[in-house]
C-alpha cells in the first residue's frame, strides 16, 4: 500500500531560474485527427468521438414573439456556410483566426433543424419590462426570471420528448437591468410588494418572527440580482439546460442609432456561428473535441468557494468542486456549507471532514464512469492548502491514486517578460523558479494565428505544486491543455485553465438561489 506524506511540502532549496517552452497541446477531432485550433479541426474533420449519436441537435426557443422571429432569421443562416469578414482597410490579408463557418451540419455532423423541438413565444415584453422596473431589485429580477422559469418547467412536464436544451432569447432590457449593478431611473421605478430591506432579511435569518409573516417577503433576498445566474440556478432542480442569447447578437442590423450606426458592436457572423454552434452541439450532448494524447486515468478538480449575499457571517461560504476529464466533460459537486473563509489569511479552507467528503464524491463519480479510481488526481485552487485540509483530501482519496495539489494564481501586473520583435512572448513560455513552481504564459503570440489576441503585454499565471509529487513540466503541460476545452467559445484558448476559469461562474450559480441537497450535474448546466 502506498504511504502518503501528510506534512506540508517544504520549499525547494534549489533556486532554478530557467526559461522553457511548453509545446502547444493538440486537440483530437473526428477520425482521431489532431489540430491545435478548434475551428480548423471541426472544419476539416468534424467533432471527436462518434457524432452519429447526435444525428439532430434538438433545441428549443423561448422568448418574446419578436425575439423568436429574430432567432429564426439567425437560425436560417446556421444551416448554410458563413464567410469570414472582408479584410479591413488597413489589413492586407484576412486575419488567421477567422475560419469560414461551413454550416452546422458540415462542422458538427449533426442536423440543424429549421423548426425547433420546443417553442415558447408568449413571453410578454410589456410584462417583462414592467417587472424589471420594480423598485426592489431582488423582487424585480426574481419576477423577471420567473416569467421564463415557470414556462420552461411547465413545458418540460407537458412534453413527451423535450429538447436537449433551450435557447433563451432575451431583449436588451434584460441585459441592461438584469445585473447586480444595474439601476433604474428614479422616475421610472415601479412600486412592488416587497417592503422589508435586505438588512432586515439578514436579521430574520438569525431571529425569525413568531408567525413568519415577514419571512415571506424576505424570501426574494435568497436569490441573486443577476438574471443569468438566477435562471441557471432555478433550473438545476428540473435539469433544464439553457443557452442565453441577446436579440442584438442575432440581428444586430435591426438595432441602429439615429445616425445609422449599430447600437451594439458585435462580432462577425462567422465567429458568432462558431461560438453559439459549438455551445449548442455540446449542450445537445455532443463532444466537439477532446485533448489528444492525455495520460490514461488522469482527473482534474477545481475548487471554488462563494459567500452568499444573505449570509450574516462573512466566514460562512459554499464550497464546490468541478471535476474535468480529458474529453472536456465536467461534473459539478456542491460540498458542505461552513465557515471556510479565514480572515487571518484571507483564504478559504475546508475542515478535514468536509475535505474528505468532497473528494469521496469526486472519486465515486469517476468510478461510475470508469469503474476504477483515477490514477492521478490534481486539485486546482487559488488558495493554499492547510494540513487539515490536505489530510482530509488524502483520506477521501483511493490509496492507488497519486494525489497532487496545485495553487494557480492569476497575476495581473506583477511580472512582465519581453522579447524582440513586433509580438510579445510566445504562448507556452514558462519561467521556472524552483522544481515545484513556475510562471506560465498561457496568453501570448500564437504561431497558428500569427498574432497575439490580447490588448496589452500578456501576464503569466503562477503555478505552484504545494502538495504531492509530480514533475513540474507535466503540471504545466496539463494546465496549458486545460485552457483549450471551453466549449462555450470555440476560441484557440482561454487565459486560465477550465478548472479555474469557470470557478467564479459556477460558484455564482450555486448561490444564486436556494438549493436542496447536493446536486451532481454536468458542467453544461452552469455555463
Amino acid at each position: 500500500m502506498k504511504t502518503r506524506k501528510t506534512s506540508k511540502r517544504k520549499k525547494s532549496k534549489k533556486d532554478v531560474r530557467e526559461l522553457i517552452h511548453v509545446a502547444e497541446p493538440m486537440l483530437e477531432f473526428g477520425h482521431k485527427q489532431q489540430m491545435a485550433y478548434p475551428r480548423d479541426g471541426l472544419f476539416l474533420f468534424g467533432p471527436a468521438g462518434n457524432p452519429s449519436h447526435i444525428p439532430v441537435t434538438r433545441y428549443g426557443i423561448i422568448g418574446t414573439r419578436e425575439g423568436v422571429r429574430r432567432f429564426r432569421i439567425w437560425g436560417e443562416r446556421m444551416a448554410l456556410p458563413i464567410p469570414v469578414p472582408e479584410p479591413g482597410l488597413r489589413s492586407k490579408a484576412i486575419e488567421a483566426h477567422h475560419v469560414i463557418f461551413p454550416g452546422f451540419a458540415a462542422a458538427f455532423r449533426s442536423e440543424w433543424p429549421r423548426e425547433p423541438h420546443g417553442l415558447i413565444e408568449d413571453i410578454d415584453p410589456a410584462e417583462l419590462d414592467r417587472t424589471l422596473h420594480l423598485e426592489n431589485r431582488h423582487e424585480a429580477i426574481h419576477a423577471a426570471v420567473d416569467l421564463y422559469v415557470s414556462r420552461l418547467i411547465k413545458e418540460k412536464s407537458r412534453a413527451e420528448n423535450p429538447p436537449n436544451f433551450w435557447f433563451v432569447v432575451i431583449p436588451e432590457v434584460v441585459y441592461e437591468l438584469g445585473r447586480p449593478l444595474s439601476t433604474v431611473r428614479k422616475d421610472e421605478r415601479i412600486a412592488g410588494s416587497v417592503t422589508i430591506t435586505k438588512r432586515r432579511a439578514q436579521e430574520l435569518e438569525k431571529t425569525p418572527t413568531l408567525f413568519g409573516i415577514e419571512e415571506d417577503d424576505a424570501e426574494v433576498y435568497k436569490y441573486a440580482t443577476h438574471f443569468r445566474r438566477q435562471l441557471k440556478a432555478r433550473l438545476l432542480k428540473d435539469q433544464i439546460v439553457t443557452q442565453i442569447v441577446r436579440e442584438t447578437t442575432l440581428t444586430p442590423s435591426e438595432f441602429v442609432k439615429s445616425n445609422g450606426a449599430l447600437q451594439r458592436k458585435v462580432e462577425d457572423p462567422a465567429t458568432i456561428a462558431w461560438k453559439l454552434g459549438t455551445g449548442a452541439y455540446y449542450k445537445a450532448g455532443g463532444k466537439p473535441w477532446q485533448l489528444a494524447g492525455v495520460r490514461p486515468g488522469v482527473c482534474y478538480v477545481g475548487l471554488v468557494y462563494k459567500v452568499s449575499e444573505l449570509a450574516s457571517d462573512a466566514r460562512h461560504a459554499c464550497c464546490a468542486a468541478q471535476m474535468f476529464l480529458s474529453d472536456g466533460e465536467g461534473v459539478v459537486f456542491r460540498g458542505a456549507l461552513g465557515p471556510w473563509y479565514h480572515t487571518d489569511t484571507r483564504q478559504f479552507h475546508l475542515d478535514g471532514t468536509s475535505a474528505k467528503s468532497l473528494i469521496e464524491m469526486v472519486i465515486a463519480e469517476y468510478k461510475l464512469q470508469h469503474d476504477d479510481p483515477p490514477a492521478e488526481l490534481f486539485i486546482h485552487a487559488t488558495s493554499a492548502f492547510t494540513d487539515e485540509e490536505w489530510e482530509g483530501f488524502q483520506q477521501g482519496c483511493d490509496s492507488t491514486t497519486n494525489l497532487v495539489a496545485v495553487q494557480i494564481v492569476d497575476l495581473k501586473n506583477d511580472l512582465k517578460m519581453f522579447r524582440p520583435g513586433a509580438y510579445p512572448v510566445i504562448r507556452g513560455s514558462a519561467l521556472k523558479v524552483s522544481d515545484t513552481s513556475a510562471y506560465l504564459w498561457t496568453s501570448g503570440y500564437v504561431p497558428r494565428l500569427d498574432t497575439y489576441m490580447g490588448p496589452e503585454t500578456p501576464n503569466p499565471i503562477s503555478v505552484r505544486i504545494l502538495r504531492g509529487t509530480c514533475p513540474l513540466t507535466t503540471v504545466l503541460a496539463d494546465i496549458l491543455g486545460l485552457t483549450k476545452i471551453n466549449f462555450n467559445t470555440c476560441l484557440f484558448n482561454d487565459r486560465l485553465p477550465v478548472t479555474i476559469r469557470f470557478a467564479n461562474e459556477v460558484g455564482d450559480v450555486l448561490i444564486a438561489a436556494p438549493l436542496d441537497g447536493e446536486p451532481r450535474l454536468p458542467f453544461k448546466f452552469y455555463i
